[in-house]
């Protein structure tokens, strides 16, 4: 028999090709098994096509606006959806070229095909693939998630679509219903909407975006209202049912039931972690329902077995699946490192964006923490200005008596890149004066960072006192 690899990894996502390349650099004989195309979710079905298609969006939303920037165009704007599925496409095949690419350059064994897990008795690792078997020491099992369906009547008719489907959809939805008002609902009622559909959304509780800072949760449904988003919260779904030409949604709200028509519907209830088809009941792996249940060095319940991504549940994030896959791998190969998701940014890519890590006010008071909290708007930011996205603000929670960063939370332009600052203050304890202290190029959107860390001490420059 073939001398067993060192490892084996089921599933190229975020999680599983970040696990192989990592192991490869180790110095592992590794092989990666993926049934579909590596990238995972994330890039072929999730993170990388909807900001594709939003990056369409805001592109004609700014054409739009031409005139105002003294932008003359030779007639009416329009949006082609084809071409801007077909460029979707285009950037994904771009990426998982690389990725393959990656994983080539680094000598892993990429299989494509469905692999099932069983424990050999020298505590080694047999993964069946086709008609044909692999043997490994250690394993990880990296399979990620899958769409949840809202389990209610309908749900299965023609047009009920999940995320899946709504990023390669034949036409832009006339009128389109969207089921749940979390991240991956708002940003497809911002997409659509821009594309000139009729948006109506449903969320179950009173509010959107439980987790995000509420001043900028309330800010953006104020946004969407006023552009004529229906969203109508404490509305839970009951039923779906076909109602010539298209489809009704009835939902329940205090008030009684009532019910909505359009020819899509979205149903954008989250993610559930894909653990199906790998054998793992035959194992007797200790689960947490659908998700893999492991320690903080994502060690499964079994010796020499590792799960990292979405399917151990959790924070069901890209980046926290890479730095999953990370640490699985070396742990794998002989580490004891712990999993740290003390700072972890989250991204939220509606019109206008929205970006947080760490604590929000309200969290802090929460926890019994007294804050000092520095804001400032885009408004005043001349590079905002310029660019003409003066919606929003960066908002700076600290310790009141000492300054140190405890949350930092963006909305307006670039978001999801300039938290990337606030990512790194919390995770190195770094205070709101380090921050104003660190000079900040001009005219950048940046700058808006050290302004705020100026107002916890009440000296933000560019800010008249109120």
């Amino acid at each position: 028999m073939a001398e067993p690899f060192d490892l084996a990894v089921l599933g190229g996502g975020p999680a599983g090709y970040v696990a192989a390349l990592r192991a490869a650099q180790l110095g592992a004989r590794c092989m990666l098994f993926e049934k579909q195309s590596v990238g995972g979710t994330c890039l072929n079905r999730g993170c990388i096509p909807t900001k594709a298609l939003i990056r369409s969006a805001e592109v004609l939303l700014e054409l739009r606006e031409a005139a105002s920037y003294g932008v003359t165009i030779g007639g009416p704007v329009s949006a082609d959806w084809q071409r801007m599925v077909t460029r979707k496409g285009e950037v994904v095949r771009t990426l998982v070229s690389g990725v393959e690419s990656l994983l080539a350059s680094g000598k892993v064994n990429l299989i494509r095909h469905e692999a099932t897990l069983s424990a050999r008795s020298d505590g080694g690792w047999q993964i069946g693939a086709g008609d044909e078997t692999h043997v490994a020491r250690k394993a990880i099992i990296a399979t990620g998630s899958v769409p949840a369906r809202l389990p209610v009547p309908g749900n299965d008719l023609p047009g009920v679509i999940t995320s899946t489907e709504a990023l390669d959809l034949e036409r832009i939805p006339s009128e389109l219903v969207i089921a749940g008002g979390n991240v991956i609902g708002l940003e497809f009622a911002c997409l659509f909407w821009a594309l000139g559909s009729r948006v109506t959304v449903l969320e179950m509780l009173p509010g959107i975006l439980p987790a995000t800072d509420e001043r900028f949760s309330a800010r953006l449904l104020s946004i969407m209202r006023a552009r004529g988003v229906t969203i109508l919260l404490g509305a839970k779904v009951a039923a779906i049912e076909s109602a010539a030409p298209g489809l009704r949604v009835r939902y329940e709200t205090p008030q009684g039931e009532s019910a909505v028509t359009g020819d899509t519907v979205l149903l954008a209830t989250g993610q559930r972690p894909y653990t199906e088809g790998l054998g793992l009941q035959e194992l007797g792996i200790a689960m947490n329902r659908r998700a893999i249940a492991v320690n903080d060095r994502l060690e499964a319940s079994l010796p020499g077995l590792y799960a990292a991504g979405d399917c151990v549940g959790g924070q069901m994030l890209a980046h926290v699946a890479s730095h999953h896959g990370i640490v699985a791998a070396e742990n794998a190969l002989g580490a004891r490192r712990a999993i740290d998701l003390g700072t972890v940014p989250a991204c939220i890519f509606t019109l206008p964006e929205i970006a947080g890590v760490g604590l929000t006010e309200k969290q802090a008071k929460e926890k019994g923490i007294a804050t000092a909290v520095g804001r400032f708007p885009f408004a005043a930011l001349g590079r905002a200005i310029a660019l003409g996205e003066t919606e929003g603000q960066v908002r700076l929670i600290c310790e009141a008596s000492s300054g140190t960063v405890l949350g930092m939370h963006v909305m307006g332009p670039h978001a999801s890149d300039l938290i990337a600052e606030g990512a790194l203050a919390v995770r190195l304890g770094l205070t709101a004066r380090q921050l104003a202290d660190t000079i900040h190029a001009h005219p950048t959107l940046p700058e808006a960072v050290a302004e705020a860390a100026l107002g916890v001490y009440g000296e933000a420059i560019h800010q008249r006192k109120i």
